[in-house]
């Protein structure tokens, strides 16, 4: 049971990473406040969308080499990509209009090499 884990620590910075394979999060997940995510090789798939975010604003740094990532966010969330540095494909991202006043800012940072990024927001 989620219920019985200790509190965190409100700063809170919890890293994924994986040199090779796959880094893969969905469901209900306690999202830290400051999530690293280092991949050299390999996809990433992050999906938030039913992700316990306790924070009002949550920092996503990305360090990735090759291969793709692919990250969902709440239907709601704000998104801010310009602390983000793509090498060699562009970031794909459609901003979506906020639906309700407190909805999370989740801000990425950190550098892509030759992968793509998709970040988009879930459907509901």
């Amino acid at each position: 049971a989620l219920d019985s884990l200790p509190a965190e620590d409100p700063g809170a910075t919890a890293t994924i990473a994986a040199a090779g394979g796959r880094i893969k999060r969905r469901g209900a997940w306690r999202v830290p406040r400051v999530l690293k995510v280092e991949s050299a090789f390999g996809r990433v798939r992050l999906d938030l969308s039913r992700a316990i975010i306790e924070y009002p604003v949550v920092d996503i740094e990305l360090s990735l080499g090759t291969g793709n990532a692919s990250i969902t966010v709440p239907r709601d969330a704000i998104v801010e990509v310009e602390g983000l540095t793509t090498g060699w494909k562009d970031l794909r991202y459609k901003p979506r209009q906020p639906t309700r006043a407190g909805a999370p800012r989740i801000r990425f940072s950190g550098a892509l090499g030759y992968g793509r990024l998709k970040i988009r927001h879930a459907w509901r």
